[in-house]
């Protein structure tokens, strides 16, 4: 039939060029737009779906200020892990500086030599007692964790280290050989300490820190008055035992101050707010412009069966079935999308270029084009059909008297 061949289609298109490039150009905006939108969205929900490396979903953390100067700060801390492991619920707890995931911290670096020329590798670091291991969930991969005798109070945070435990991609950079454990690091001043273990996996700190993973441990407690520590939970015992950290608490030092208690799950939603909240945003953004371009679709179809009412009719007369009209509005509706989708690739990788530039974002996947096509095809075809359908039932006789569709 001619009616299905692309010349007759291409000609009308011509003759009457304004709708046709209207369409073109917001399938155009519409594919720049969603392809950088999925490629974005995607890319969030990845940075908020990588693994921690501890067991985030049954810890709780919480803060604690003496009121008082402790006669033994470091018998204090114990004194208070002891309490909170007795917890029933409970499967371990230790002190800590700093938080994984919260976006605050402080961090050093390891040479794998005491030579000055030596790179320096960086990594956040963490503090934490002989329970560190198990009260986080981490796994430990080669060597051992920290003694109990190993555990120290220091006058500053700078104070010498004999001993550190690093992770597994930390221990890469600092010997590509693998030959890590056992090994004489050299802290920031360049004082010998020894790589006494290696833990497969942990997040640090800073989310968006190219050395995310980069983390140093080292057997301290944190100084004077402050304390913050985590309790890893048995499953499902998590809400029990935040009920119990309190008084528990309370009963070893009634004097002190007790805030921030909360599931480390909740860290992690905070630290990600942002993130999520873009993905939602460009989400939203991206169904609007798909339901604006279907809504155009529409409306501009059915401006054309009007306008073709005659033209219409007259090919039903000389035998053409409503198939064939159906097919030759999704055939016409097929080339526009298409000669759009042209101009908004070139648009989508303009878009991606400009974000890459301002915002640090990585390049556009060229597959996310191909799939946004898809996406515009399928609602192109969709938003054609009702309007195809009211024109295939135009009748003959109808339309050679010139009636309205």
């Amino acid at each position: 039939m001619p009616d299905l061949e692309i010349r007759p289609i291409l000609g009308t298109m011509r003759r009457n060029p304004v709708g046709a490039i209207l369409i073109a150009l917001q399938v155009a905006f519409t594919l720049g737009v969603v392809a950088n939108s999925l490629f974005i969205i995607n890319d969030r929900i990845g940075l908020i779906n990588r693994p921690t490396g501890f067991d985030i979903d049954n810890i709780v953390t919480v803060q604690s200020t003496l009121l008082d100067d402790p006669a033994d700060k470091l018998q204090q801390v114990r004194t208070d892990i002891e309490a909170l492991e007795a917890i029933p619920g409970v499967i371990a707890a230790t002190s800590v500086t700093q938080l994984p995931l919260s976006n605050s911290g402080s961090g050093t670096e390891l040479f794998a030599s005491a030579d000055p020329n030596a790179p320096e590798v960086n990594g956040a670091r963490f503090t934490m007692t002989e329970t560190g291991l198990d009260a986080m969930g981490l796994t430990l991969a080669e060597g051992r964790w920290f003694r109990e005798d190993e555990i120290k109070l220091p006058s500053t945070y700078g104070d010498p280290i004999n001993v550190v435990i690093v992770t597994r991609v930390m221990a890469d950079a600092l010997f590509p050989d693998g030959n890590a454990l056992g090994a004489t690091v050299y802290d920031h001043l360049r004082r010998p300490v020894t790589l006494i273990g290696i833990v497969e996996h942990m997040q640090g700190s800073w989310i968006s820190w190219q050395h995310l993973d980069n983390n140093i441990f080292t057997p301290q407690v944190p100084m004077q008055r402050f304390a913050r520590y985590v309790i890893r939970t048995e499953p499902g015992s998590l809400d029990q035992v935040m009920s119990q950290v309190e008084p528990t608490l309370a009963a070893t030092e009634p004097r002190r101050i007790v805030q921030r208690l909360r599931p480390y799950s909740e860290i992690r939603d905070r630290t990600y707010t942002e993130h999520r909240a873009m993905a939602i945003m460009l989400g939203v953004v991206s169904v609007l412009l798909i339901i604006v371009t279907a809504v155009g679709i529409v409306g501009l179809v059915s401006f054309v069966v009007r306008q073709r009412t005659r033209q219409i009719g007259t090919r039903r007369a000389i035998g053409a079935q409503r198939l064939h009209i159906v097919r030759y509005f999704l055939v016409e509706n097929w080339l526009m999308t298409t000669g759009g989708a042209i101009v908004g690739m070139a648009l989508a990788f303009g878009v991606n270029y400009w974000l890459a530039n301002l915002f640090s974002l990585p390049r556009l996947d060229p597959w996310y084009l191909p799939a946004g096509l898809v996406i515009l095809w399928l609602v192109g075809l969709l938003s054609v059909f009702a309007p195809a359908r009211r024109a295939a039932r135009i009748s003959p006789a109808i339309a050679t008297r010139g009636a309205a569709l």
